[in-house]
């Protein structure tokens, strides 16, 4: 086993070639399907159609859309012509996406009209007014003076934007030696795809991450599955993560096998997917397999043609993980990492046995060196000593984009990435996650930075000071709560709070629990003790009669 120098571009065109009219993606729920060839040539037509709109190599492309048909179009067109796609979270709004725009210098964003409770046509418009008088191509945005070109991905023509059919058309009446041309200067170790991730540093950060990075990540990840060309993997876990674009989709692309996509994660479409298609494999976190096996009509759906599978971006209970093998007839299997690492750096195996797969995250990727080490002396940890989670690898991402301190935060000088996780080794090699340095928040496999929360709140009128911690919570393994000082004589409820934050940042950031306290527990030395505020937003729960959920 080796690791391969192929582009995603060369990978698409592996399969385009060796099997041309075997399907490649499939939307089971609208009988919308696409083999190797058709898809490779749409594709091409959109990167051609980019190149004749002003993008080509090193262009910043953002994509912010739900699983729709043509997300990995756009994915694969930047790819071809060396574009960058910047990843964006769908639950992004106003004050979220200002940031990721003007951060990333984003040159042209894809879009659609957005998912319900969150109108991105809305919050674009108003973002950037000069879209109502800007000819498509001709836009000049006094916020964000990098940002030419806005595409909406869908058939509906909107003032200002370009729209998908337009964009293939455009591509398809340009001559190729441009393309070809560009094309042959990709290399493998080019930076082909960016990823924001939260921190707890505050605002998030843009991860680079290459052709290399992502598609031998994605390739391990399926050989530790056993996949072939004959598998089928359902695919409901967003795209814009890394679980979605590289453990399931570069898993695809590597292996020449099928994915069948689900736009939005509905257990029921899930559950039709995988028993209409046949499918072998399907990801997701914990809350969607819960939502799979509990769903009122799932003894009504054959999953015996199920095998393995990725329950993963959570702690991941092992009597759901033994729901899971026992119902959906799966040989599940965790994996661990984070963005930073591409972002796979441990999984559990196939074959590992059930208690393995159960208790730990696995041993180390290939070509991957895990180590634990002692935070505090920066030694490494013998077998059994808790120490923080590092790797250093093909994996390791390029850096943060525009931020080489960041970088050298967490890339120490022996080359080692810092994940912030404490974890322990057994003699057997395998790995469990015990606890966290860093104060972030995982909420349903969502990062949270309460750092960032913290920042936004601040500006609320009425707010002196305000702290964000983790709450235990059943469904989500962990939710938002918010400790607030207010100004002398202010007066704000909890609605206010919530309702401040509504439509400005994502729903799932939104503090759930809102406490009023006149100050915060502090060290000897003056530092806040978050942990006694976790302690505290139990207790007052309790004494408050609030059902933590």
């Amino acid at each position: 086993m080796n690791l391969s120098n192929r582009t995603l571009g060369d990978w698409l065109e592996h399969w385009a070639s060796e099997t041309p009219e075997t399907e490649y993606i499939v939307y089971s729920d609208r009988n919308l399907r696409f083999t190797w060839k058709a898809f490779d040539n749409r594709v091409d037509n959109m990167a051609k159609g980019l190149l004749a709109i002003g993008v080509t190599k090193g262009s910043h492309v953002g994509i912010w859309a739900q699983n729709v048909p043509d997300w990995l179009t756009f994915l694969y067109a930047c790819a071809k012509i060396g574009a960058v796609a910047i990843t964006v979270n769908t639950n992004y709004k106003a004050h979220e996406i200002d940031f990721i725009i003007e951060n990333s210098d984003m040159h042209t964003l894809c879009m659609t009209d957005g998912m319900p409770g969150n109108d991105y046509l809305e919050t674009i418009n108003s973002l950037i007014p000069e879209l109502k008088t800007s000819q498509r191509g001709k836009l000049k945005s006094a916020r964000f003076p990098a940002l030419k070109n806005i595409i909406y991905i869908g058939q509906e023509k909107l003032r200002g934007m370009y729209n998908t059919a337009e964009m293939l058309l455009l591509g398809s009446n340009q001559h190729d030696d441009e393309f070809q041309t560009i094309k042959k200067s990709i290399n493998c170790h080019d930076i082909v795809n960016m990823q924001y991730t939260s921190g707890t540093t505050g605002f998030p950060k843009g991860v680079m991450l290459s052709h290399h990075n992502i598609a031998n990540n994605g390739f391990l990840t399926g050989e530790h599955m056993k996949f072939t060309q004959a598998d089928k993997l359902c695919i409901c876990v967003p795209l814009f993560h890394c679980f979605g674009v590289v453990l399931a989709t570069m898993n695809c692309l590597t292996h020449g096998c099928t994915q069948v996509m689900v736009e939005k994660f509905d257990p029921l479409v899930v559950l039709a997917s995988i028993h209409k298609e046949r499918c072998t494999a399907v990801y997701g976190v914990p809350t969607m397999f819960i939502a799979e096996l509990n769903h009122p009509m799932f003894d009504l759906f054959d999953m015996s043609s199920l095998r393995t599978g990725i329950m993963a971006g959570a702690l991941c209970p092992i009597e759901l993980m033994r729901q899971v093998n026992e119902k959906m007839f799966m040989d599940i299997t965790s994996v661990y990492g984070l963005t930073e690492t591409s972002p796979g750096m441990t999984q559990t195996r196939i074959e590992d046995s059930f208690n393995v797969r159960c208790t730990t995250v696995g041993s180390d990727f290939e070509f991957t060196e895990v180590a634990v080490i002692d935070p505090v002396t920066g030694e490494f940890c013998p077998d059994g000593v808790q120490g923080e989670m590092c790797c250093r690898g093909y994996n390791v991402m390029k850096g943060y984009y525009k931020n080489p301190q960041a970088t050298s935060e967490v890339i120490d000088k022996n080359g080692f990435l810092h994940s912030g996780d404490l974890g322990v080794k057994d003699a057997d090699g395998n790995y469990r996650i015990t606890g966290r340095i860093k104060d972030m928040i995982i909420r349903g496999g969502e990062n949270i930075s309460p750092r960032e929360i913290e920042e936004f709140l601040y500006k609320m009128p009425g707010i002196k000071d305000v702290q964000i911690v983790a709450v235990t919570s059943p469904r989500y393994g962990e939710d938002v709560a918010a400790f607030i000082i207010l100004h002398q004589g202010a007066e704000v409820i909890q609605e206010d709070v919530k309702n401040y934050c509504k439509n400005e940042i994502a729903r799932y950031k939104i503090p759930r629990y809102v406490f009023f306290v006149d100050s915060y527990p502090l060290t000897g030395s003056g530092k806040i003790q978050k942990f006694k505020l976790r302690e505290m937003a139990l207790e007052l729960c309790k004494q408050q009669g609030i059902e933590i959920i």
